[in-house]
This record gives structure tokens, C-alpha cells and sequence, in this order.
């Protein structure tokens, strides 16, 4: 018997979107997929609900149709929807300074920055400056918010946007804390995952980690035979340093060897350490195609707001207002107005008004971050289909 075949993979798949069945089997034979889960929705209507591999690096645990796991940034775009959900309800203003409901923010020239210059990533915030923090300090929500505060921009804000990568999440979370008297994960859990029944959390309790599957992430790039691992290069300039401290100030910052643990799973860190399902990330979604947010609030919350070269990914990203938006050098499927997020590793959630489908994806390994060959044959497969 082949790997391939000796994969368990459950779950159903409507007859016509056999080949998503197909690309998803694909992964584990083809592009190393260890554990993983595609949901998606077409016209309201679940055509694919699909789990399998390992939720272990050591391949002794099944993938359980309710394996929950760390899908890193698609909880950029949950932490945006929370957000969206009080603008509409009047407790968020879209073009008011941020400093109005967190007075401290106001400091070191952030007085006029704007929630939706945040939401855009063109608040000049991508990172905590020198002095480094302690590692472990991102699972100290108010310490972080401090830092946050007392941070002058990188860049003049609105003139140039760069991938909030790590911050995004307190930013947006701070200012829900002070409106709505509940975190971000309160917020989620009560306000957008419990109506839809989506099985997404930011700030995930301790009962359901259980369920959770380990993370395997891809080991460093090895050295030559008889050569000593290359120490990083120190950054020699502001871009440089600003782009370092993006990812490691604090140190675990960006994940790291925290993701296993359970201190990390308990913290939220909207940015980063959201877990769930693919079928609750496609629910997400769903609910976006449907009612949850007003019709006008998110054709503006998915209008372009910031395109072109990424200060801090240095190519070219395009944003709305908390969303990914499709574009050339990594499309989420064929039609212009489909509207997402990707995770580090590859996981995805997105969906496209005009084909009126919703995609959940969640896997276990780090693979490409940029192009990755698994969700982009999971897509392709959608739209053979329909």
C-alpha cells in the first residue's frame, strides 16, 4: 500500500466537486500535507466537508472531524469582522483617531491615526521597537498594548502601508476592549462564532485543547556538510530593524516553538494564535456571504484600501480593511471580488460574492507562505467544479 494510500482522510463531498476530493488526497501524496481540512460552501449549500491525515508529527493520531488548530493570520480577518460588527452597531467610527477610546495610544505622534489606517495596515505599527522584550510577552495582553502605546510610528501613517504581521491583533483588540467592555475572543465568541455555530476561537479554554493538533513547523535550512548554522545578519538599517523587531520583538512573537504549548493556546494573540476548524472558518465566511455584516459596510471593508509594494513583505499585498484581497501574484480564485485571508503554512479562509462560495482550510505544517501548492490545488479544483 502506498503513503498516500495509507492516509486516513473521512468526511463528504458532494459528486460534483469529486476533483476538490481529489486535490485534497493530492496534497498528502504530492506536497507533504501531514493533517488537514477543507469545508466549503456554494449557493448556502455544504458540497465539501473533508478531514484527514495526522494531527501529530509522529503520525499516530488521527485527524478527528472536530481536530481544531493554530491557522496563524486568517484571524486577522476574524479580528476584522469582530471589529466591523461594532461599527456597525455605532461603538467604532472607521475615520475617528483610535486615541478616542484608548487615550494612551495618543502618544508619540499617534493622536490622528485612524481605526481604518489601522485596519488598512497603514498605521506605521508593524512593530515594537528596541529595547527587546522578554520573550513571552506577547501572552501579556496589557504589556503589549503599553508597548503599543508608547511606540512612534515607522513610517508616517497613511502615506505608505507594510503587513501589520503581529501587532495587527492588539491594535484592533485594544480599542474593542474599551467600547465593548469584553476582549477580541470575548467578542468573537459571543458576538460572531456563537450565532453562526463556527467553531473558531481567539483565546482558546483550556477544555478544548484536547482536541487541538500539534503543529509541525519545518526545520531551518540545514548547512553544509562540516559547516556551522549562519548566525542571522544584525540589521544595519532602520527598514532592516523595523522588519526584525516585525517578527521577533518579542522573541515567540511570530509562534515559534509557543504554538504546542499550552500558555500559547490560552493567550490571545488575534493576530497569530487563533485555532479552530475548517468548517468554522468556511461558517465565518458564510455568514459573511449572508447577513452579518451590512451590505455597504463590507463593500467598503472589501474595497481596496492599500496595493502595491509591502513595507514590511517587500512585494507587492493588497488590503481592504482587514481583508486580503485577491490580486495577480497570489490569486484566491478567478473572479475579482473574492475576499480573505491566508495563514501561515497555507490555511485559508475566503470567500467570492460572485460564485456565492465560502472556503475554510486548516492544516498542521509549515509549508510555502507565499504560493502554496496545496491551497492553490484546492482552489483550482473548486472552479473545475462549479
Amino acid at each position: 500500500m502506498s503513503a498516500a494510500a495509507s492516509v486516513p482522510i473521512g468526511g463528504e463531498c458532494d459528486a460534483k466537486f469529486a476533483a476538490v476530493r481529489e486535490a485534497f488526497a493530492g496534497n498528502f501524496a504530492l506536497h507533504d500535507e501531514i493533517g488537514a481540512a477543507v469545508t466549503i460552501f456554494v449557493g448556502g449549500r455544504k458540497v465539501v466537508d473533508l478531514w484527514g491525515g495526522w494531527a501529530d508529527r509522529a503520525r499516530t493520531q488521527p485527524w478527528a472531524e472536530d481536530t481544531l488548530v493554530n491557522f496563524f493570520s486568517i484571524g486577522k480577518a476574524i479580528t476584522a469582522t469582530c471589529v466591523l460588527r461594532l461599527v456597525q452597531r455605532g461603538l467604532l467610527d472607521l475615520d475617528a483617531p483610535v486615541a478616542r477610546w484608548w487615550p494612551e495610544f495618543g502618544a508619540a505622534g499617534k493622536g490622528e491615526i485612524t481605526l481604518r489606517q489601522l485596519m488598512s495596515h497603514r498605521g506605521g505599527l508593524p512593530a515594537i521597537g528596541p529595547p527587546l522584550l522578554p520573550a513571552g510577552t506577547m501572552l501579556d495582553w496589557d504589556r503589549m498594548v503599553k508597548a503599543l502605546a508608547d511606540q512612534t510610528p515607522w513610517w508616517t501613517p497613511g502615506e505608505a502601508h507594510g503587513y501589520h504581521v503581529n501587532t495587527f491583533g492588539y491594535l484592533l483588540g485594544e480599542p474593542v476592549r474599551r467600547v465593548a467592555g469584553m476582549t477580541l475572543g470575548e467578542l468573537l465568541r459571543e458576538d460572531v462564532a456563537g450565532p453562526l455555530g463556527a467553531d473558531v476561537h481567539i483565546g482558546l479554554p483550556r477544555s478544548e485543547h484536547a482536541r487541538v493538533a500539534e503543529f509541525c513547523r519545518a526545520p531551518p535550512p540545514a548547512a553544509a556538510p562540516g559547516e556551522a548554522q549562519p548566525a542571522p545578519r544584525a540589521p544595519t538599517t532602520r527598514e532592516e530593524l523595523m522588519r526584525a523587531c516585525t517578527y521577533n520583538n518579542p522573541p515567540g512573537v511570530s509562534g515559534g516553538d509557543w504554538v504546542n504549548t499550552e500558555s500559547w493556546r490560552l493567550a490571545e494573540i488575534p493576530s497569530t494564535n487563533g485555532h479552530g476548524t475548517a468548517r468554522g472558518v468556511a461558517r465565518v465566511y458564510l455568514g459573511l456571504l449572508q447577513d452579518l455584516i451590512d451590505a455597504d459596510l463590507l463593500a467598503e471593508a472589501t474595497t481596496e484600501h492599500s496595493a502595491g509594494l509591502d513595507l514590511i513583505l517587500e512585494r507587492p499585498s493588497r488590503f481592504g480593511l482587514g481583508y486580503q484581497l485577491t490580486q495577480a501574484e497570489r490569486p484566491i480564485g478567478p473572479n475579482a471580488d473574492a475576499f480573505g485571508h491566508f495563514g501561515a503554512g497555507g490555511s485559508l479562509g475566503f470567500c467570492d460574492p460572485d460564485a456565492e462560495v465560502a472556503f475554510g482550510y486548516v492544516m498542521n505544517d509549515m509549508g510555502p507562505r507565499w504560493q502554496n501548492p496545496r491551497n492553490k490545488a484546492l482552489i483550482d479544483a473548486i472552479y473545475r467544479s462549479i
